[in-house]
């Protein structure tokens, strides 16, 4: 290939892909945006209604970053996780079997929000070594399109993709549902087997400074019950 042809290869590639994830990026950012907004108005809201009820289960919206915010619900952290990069599907995702997708193969770029669940006591406590767990992932394309990844809860109420853009209605119903999938996703005891021996480093770690090994179902180790459904 001639240098010619090289640099107007690169103006084609900058002028088509490049502008195209320009656009998917900039609507996953204000897809980001109305989120920070609806939860800090839901945290408002909410504590509104249980202002006579245990001052510590009220919710506390805090925003760690450009790309991260969290919400603490009761003894559980949801943290909301934006990407500043866009992503392509890889080829044996169920999407591509999709009309949308099979029609313009441009709509398969997405912006991906993340949404994990943490134990509040993780952060308050500095227990590094705890575990989160990934409940959902949101896909924003160029024609601010969306569907949802998650778990059961979440999967079953989002799959109208290329028909719906993602507004703030939508975005209320995924927030309301991570929500309250959380608040059910209760914490379960570890086998014995796994806890019957401790070294004394392991113990004096523990009682200087509370860190346990702590997650919901020991999240992000994706075994048949954890491996994300569709």
């Amino acid at each position: 290939m001639e240098l010619n042809e090289q640099k107007l290869k690169i103006v084609k590639t900058l002028q088509e892909k490049s502008v195209l994830k320009q656009r998917v990026y900039d609507y996953a950012i204000a897809a980001f945006d109305k989120i920070k907004n609806l939860l800090a108005a839901l945290a408002r809201e909410i504590n509104r209604d249980i202002i006579d009820t245990d001052k510590r289960i009220r919710l506390v919206y805090k925003e760690n970053g450009k790309f991260d915010v969290s919400i603490k619900v009761a003894g559980d952290i949801l943290v909301f996780s934006i990407h500043s990069n866009v992503f392509e599907f890889d080829r044996d995702h169920p999407i591509w079997k999709t009309p949308y997708i099979q029609k313009d193969k441009d709509n398969s770029y997405s912006g991906i929000i993340s949404i994990y669940n943490f134990l509040a006591d993780s952060f308050k406590y500095s227990r590094s070594e705890d575990l989160g767990y990934l409940i959902a992932r949101i896909f924003i394309n160029r024609e601010n399109q969306y569907f949802v990844e998650g778990k059961r809860q979440m999967a079953m109420l989002f799959s109208n993709y290329g028909n719906e853009e993602l507004e703030r209605d939508a975005l209320k119903r995924i927030i309301f549902t991570a929500i309250q999938y959380s608040l059910e996703f209760d914490l379960l005891v570890p086998p014995y087997d796994n806890v019957k021996i401790a070294s004394v480093g392991q113990l004096e770690k523990k009682i200087q400074l509370s860190k346990m090994v702590t997650g919901k179902r020991l999240g992000f180790k994706f075994n048949s019950d954890d491996v994300l459904e569709r």
